[in-house]
């Protein structure tokens, strides 16, 4: 019920508003979000860094109302990538498409997109499509396969929870396009998703182990850790990880096949613990001021975030 709740006020302009404004959300947001410039990202990737972690960069946004802002968001990842190309940062970004101008049409989209990845091959480093909510599913997956056709550095987000998952894994990674598979964090009707935990986590550790059988035998990661593997296992569950070091060991997949990705501000020492293990481990940094939305599904995915930060907001 939480959950559900959470989700839709991550949706609310008149909720945002409100909460936006309460001294206590911004300070939360801050151990979710590296700050609200893209300076303040690279300083946390730098940390990050030298604590044995890759990184990707989220500026953060989703929807734009014009074909103008999609094209300032495009710049705003243009100067990241330019950043990490005259860096020795171990880093790409991650990317929304309906901040790119996915709901103006194709047209505002594609070239926006294209500038983006462009300009991540010329930096040597990568671009991941972020997955979005199922009305979006379609259209990024096919835009993802047109950009694929003309650039080898662009993957893409797959969630466990959606039935058509499985489907969408096998036939993206039997085209060799990197996939980063998560839970998935939207609030989707029970048609189209599994509604039940226990049916999504038993989904997301069958896809996984389809995704490592085919990681074993594609390209390993980039060494300088800006390109990864076919196969990226992202999440904080210590039993979805476990089940996966499983299915590894019995395989005998290489730990240059995959990597595990997790979300800046969760789970840190957990991260610190996989990566001194040998575990190439990326952690997913948003920054920007646009923080709300990211902020409240994370709060939806972890119920003792939600009651502190209710409890506190009852004691105000």
């Amino acid at each position: 019920m939480l959950r559900s709740t959470f989700l839709y006020l991550s949706k609310l302009r008149w909720a945002q508003g409100v909460i936006t404004r309460v001294p206590l959300a911004r300070a939360m947001a801050a151990r979710f979000v590296a700050g609200n410039t893209l300076a303040d990202a690279l300083a946390v990737t730098q940390r990050l860094n030298a604590r044995g972690l890759n990184v990707t960069l989220d500026f953060l946004g989703e929807s734009v109302a014009n074909a103008a802002e999609a094209a300032q968001a495009a710049d705003e990842y243009v100067r990241a990538l330019e950043a990490i190309g005259s860096s020795t940062l171990r880093a790409n970004v991650s990317v929304k498409l309906t901040q790119l101008g996915l709901d103006l049409g194709h047209d505002v989209c594609l070239p926006n997109a294209r500038r983006v990845v462009e300009t991540a091959r010329a930096a040597r480093t990568f671009v991941r499509v972020d997955m979005e909510g199922t009305p979006h599913t379609d259209r990024i997956v096919a835009m993802v396969r047109e950009l694929r056709g003309e650039y080898d550095n662009v993957g893409v987000v797959l969630q466990a929870y959606l039935y058509r998952t499985e489907q969408d894994l096998l036939a993206l990674a039997a085209e060799q396009t990197r996939v980063r598979l998560c839970k998935g964090a939207y609030q989707e009707p029970p048609d189209k998703a599994f509604p039940r935990k226990r049916d999504v986590d038993a989904n997301y550790l069958k896809l996984a182990r389809l995704l490592l059988d085919h990681a074993a035998e594609a390209t390993p990661a980039d060494p300088a850790g800006r390109v990864p593997p076919l196969c990226a296992l992202a999440t904080h569950d210590e039993r979805m990880i476990a089940g996966a070091q499983r299915h590894i060991a019995e395989q005998g997949i290489s730990r240059q096949a995959f990597e595990f990705q997790m979300l800046y501000g969760i789970r840190a020492g957990l991260q610190e613990q996989l990566a001194s293990a040998g575990y190439a481990v990326r952690v997913y940094v948003p920054y920007g001021s646009h923080w709300y939305p990211y902020f409240m599904r994370r709060l939806a995915e972890r119920p003792a975030n939600v009651w502190f930060f209710a409890s506190s907001l009852a004691r105000r």
